[in-house]
């Protein structure tokens, strides 16, 4: 594709006015028009000279370009010459959505005889998920400068945008204090563990239920059996990618599910450096995927993969249906840390229904991001009519909520209401006083 420059567009304007004054007098109207049919068939014959410009141009994306959320980065172009002449080129490329950049367009100068060149694309991505770019837009000039040549070179790329997780280690560094433990201070374990590590001869002061019956009558004398504390545990972080987690909140602004990925990203790291072993699931009407515990990089990158599509769909949740799901799995006893919103009292007692399949079996703890106001009536100042009224409204969530919470801890699960400032480094604390006193 051909479009005018502003030189050709000068020159046309240029004649057609002294065209015009001149279309009374035939002598002047006939040199008026001869010049500007010079300047018509000029500027045809730098178009019909143009159609191969930008022959021999090549662009290429890397197959797969991985990069952070909200982090300063580049999108690598490589651009093939196959002339081998000197070009002045300008590239555009149209950014997929969530994408911003500081240049919407960029200038590249092809060196004489360099077949390949390679340039960055300045870019912020602002949304996590794939996004797949199909084209590079490229222009130059014709060789009397009256036309740009625009084309479209082929280049299909994917682009890969992951949590950032440095932002979100922030609130959790005064956790990071060592290799082997995780935790504000070094805290012993307590209790004395429930994994089997071997027998022993009886000592006066243990207890009659550690005393081995089997062993003791076999060898005629009282055996013991020794417990140590479990090192390897399954945790499992379920997240719910239902509607309400759909809605937006926080500072900055940002929605309850994405929240909820970058914080399971950074359990599954502090898990792996317990020891233990991470599964993730996730759910809405139906169960959108589902990973089983392991431990190790490759794992990690597996959890990062399942979570980097997900998004919020706006159906209903089928706890009830995940309950069943799940049971049929995890034969092993294990933490089980829902991430989901418990607001909608419909979607709640759906929720306790569906937990009663599972909290038997397993230690279940929910982590839900407390709603904006929820609090006791007079926790805070309030200054205008308006203000009373939403702090009534806050204190009947509050008050639910909190009602919810008796009943869940009546069943044997425990309800965190988190802040979503501080909710990964509540979410870890969590899990690490789990891990510290054995209740799992």
């Amino acid at each position: 594709m051909i479009v005018p420059r502003p030189r050709l567009l000068f020159w046309v304007g240029f004649l057609a006015l002294p065209l015009a004054f001149a279309a009374a007098g035939p002598p002047a109207s006939t040199a008026a028009a001869c010049l500007f049919g010079l300047l018509l068939l000029a500027a045809f014959g730098d178009a019909l000279a143009s159609r191969r410009r930008l022959a021999g141009l090549e662009a290429g994306l890397p197959g797969v370009t991985r990069l952070r959320q909200d982090r300063p980065a580049g999108l690598e172009i490589v651009i093939t010459n196959r002339t081998g002449r000197r070009r002045v080129l300008r590239i555009g490329l149209a950014p997929p959505v969530g994408f911003e950049s500081p240049q919407e367009e960029l200038w590249v100068d092809l060196p004489e005889g360099v077949a390949r060149s390679r340039f960055v694309w300045p870019c912020t991505p602002r949304r996590r998920g794939r996004c797949l770019v199909d084209g590079i837009r490229v222009e130059d000039r014709s060789p009397l400068g009256f036309w740009d040549v625009r084309r479209t070179l082929p280049a299909r790329g994917e682009i890969r945008i992951y949590p950032d997780l440095l932002a979100e280690g922030r609130h959790v560094s005064a956790l990071l204090l060592r290799h082997g433990s995780l935790g504000r201070h070094a805290q012993r374990q307590i209790g004395r563990g429930r994994e089997f590590e071997k027998l022993r001869d009886y000592i006066p002061g243990d207890a009659r239920e550690d005393i081995h019956w089997r062993a003791t009558a076999k060898r005629g004398h009282p055996i013991a059996k020794v417990f140590q504390i479990e090192r390897t545990q399954e945790v499992y972080v379920i997240l719910d990618a239902s509607r309400l987690l759909a809605r937006v909140g926080g500072d900055p602004p940002r929605a309850g599910l994405e929240r909820f990925i970058n914080a399971a990203l950074v359990l599954a790291l502090a898990a792996d450096r317990q020891g233990d072993l991470f599964g993730l699931v996730a759910y809405s009407d139906r169960v959108l995927g589902f990973l089983r515990a392991r431990r190790g990089r490759a794992h990690f990158l597996d959890c990062r993969e399942m979570l980097l599509g997900l998004t919020p769909r706006i159906v209903a949740p089928d706890v009830e249906g995940l309950a069943t799901f799940l049971r049929l799995r995890l034969r092993r006893r294990a933490l089980l840390l829902f991430l989901t919103d418990l607001d909608d009292p419909v979607l709640a007692e759906s929720f306790l229904r569906g937990l009663d399949l599972l909290r038997r079996q397993h230690l279940i703890v929910i982590g839900m991001l407390r709603p904006p106001g929820a609090a006791p009536l007079f926790s805070r100042p309030v200054e205008s009519t308006a203000e009373v009224y939403r702090s009534l409204a806050g204190h009947i969530q509050w008050h639910d909520l909190e009602e919810l919470s008796r009943v869940l801890k009546s069943r044997g699960v425990t309800l965190s209401l988190l802040e979503s400032e501080t909710m990964t480094a509540d979410l870890v604390s969590r899990y690490m006083e789990v891990k510290r006193r054995q209740i799992l």
